[in-house]
């Protein structure tokens, strides 16, 4: 989980910066009102996609986790890339946002972290799926256990053979 955590941390520092900036310039509230949050939330919310596509086609053993994984998908499109895009969009165009803007714009940047730690997790249980860990395991007390092949590396002791 420290390695989504550090993807998140690197998408938002351009963002930190820009914010610092706009605070710098006396902007204050201006921070909330400008499009860098929902542009954070679409470029994670990209990134969960991607991340649960490869959870889909990862694994032909994973069926019964399909249908949790096209949900997070859907979901993943419906609560965060659809409206910070319209949000992206509409400020641009319009020059101003509305007064909503700047109390969704970090609810979208909250879901769209959280849903991205999600994906990390499926892509995590798509990439261990299928690995046995013989230290885990009885096989090798078992009498069922393959033994290992022994590779002739004497000469033959019959000397009537050149």
């Amino acid at each position: 989980m420290y390695g989504s955590y550090a993807d998140v941390l690197f998408i938002l520092f351009p963002f930190l910066v820009i914010a610092l900036l706009r605070v710098w310039n006396e902007e204050g509230i201006e921070i909330l009102k400008q499009p860098d949050l929902s542009i954070a939330a679409s470029i994670l919310a990209g990134m969960s996609l991607g991340k649960f596509v490869l959870g889909l086609i990862g694994d032909k053993d994973l069926g019964k986790y399909k249908e949790r994984i096209v949900f997070f998908i859907a979901l993943t499109i419906f609560l965060v890339l659809g409206p910070s895009l319209m949000i992206i969009i509409k400020t641009i165009n319009d020059n101003s946002a509305a007064k909503f803007v700047v109390y969704v714009q970090p609810v979208l940047l909250t879901i769209a972290i959280t849903l991205y730690s999600i994906s990390v997790s499926v892509h995590k249980i798509v990439e261990n799926h299928g690995h046995v860990d013989f230290e885990d395991t009885d096989i090798e007390a078992s009498s069922e256990a393959p033994m290992p092949l022994k590779i002739a590396t004497e000469k033959p002791k019959d000397s009537s053979v050149k």
